[in-house]
């Protein structure tokens, strides 16, 4: 009899002891599906080699007041495919030529701020032959003296026959003849606002961004060597 009970309640406690392990085996197995895998970490992108200038985003950008948008999209989508050759995107300049001599056309615009200077520039004679004060057409051909359209880097400083000057080099197909024709940037006395009173328009160059002679140095400041200068009419 003893026997008996020994045997059942032995077979008690392995019956008790596989119902203990099956319960655990079912709780760690839930456990462990309840546990969502942690996410894989989304790739490093590289480094930008050190030698490569910032892209700015154009879409980003607010046109600056007086500036026609149209005009600034361009100036900018220009900024952007030719960042590795402009140096320097905190400023650059807009030329305007579908407004007459007689209006300031000449934006230097600070890009961070959205700040704004407008001065008197001059176009070529080989683009207004008539001189009526609008320019009439561009022209990348040396010895057109006429203003030529696109991006320019500006360049170095130079004496020459104006003075203090800046060389210029034409980033696109429509300006690249720019250095050749020595297209600088120069003060004259026919960009002088008083040539407006006098003559309702602006004296013409000989394709250079003529500007008044107490304007240079300004400009000299706010562009320097390593900057863009967007010209269009359209």
């Amino acid at each position: 009899m003893t026997s008996r009970r020994a045997l059942l309640k032995s077979a008690l406690v392995m019956a008790g002891g596989a119902a203990v392990s099956a319960c655990a085996s079912r709780t760690i197995g839930t456990t462990m599906a309840s546990v969502a895998p942690a996410p894989a970490r989304p790739p490093v992108p590289p480094a930008a080699p050190l030698n490569q200038a910032p892209r700015v985003a154009a879409a980003a950008r607010v046109t600056p007041q007086g500036i026609r948008p149209e005009l600034f999209k361009r100036a900018t989508a220009a900024l952007d495919r030719h960042s590795l050759r402009v140096d320097t995107h905190d400023r650059i300049a807009i030329a305007d030529f579908s407004l007459p001599s007689s209006e300031a056309r000449f934006f230097l615009v600070n890009m961070g701020t959205g700040e704004v200077e407008t001065l008197l520039v001059s176009h070529g004679i080989g683009s207004d032959p008539g001189h009526t004060g609008v320019l009439q057409r561009f022209s990348n051909q040396i010895n057109s003296e006429a203003t030529c359209e696109g991006a320019f880097l500006t360049a170095d400083y130079y004496v020459g026959k104006h003075g203090d000057s800046q060389r210029l080099i034409g980033l696109d197909p429509t300006n690249n003849n720019a250095l050749a024709r020595a297209i600088v940037i120069h003060s004259a006395w026919y960009a002088n606002s008083d040539m407006i009173a006098k003559h309702g328009k602006l004296g013409r160059s000989q394709g250079c961004f003529a500007v008044g002679q107490r304007q240079l140095a300004k400009v000299f400041e706010r562009l320097g060597p390593g900057r863009m200068i967007y010209a269009a009419k359209a």
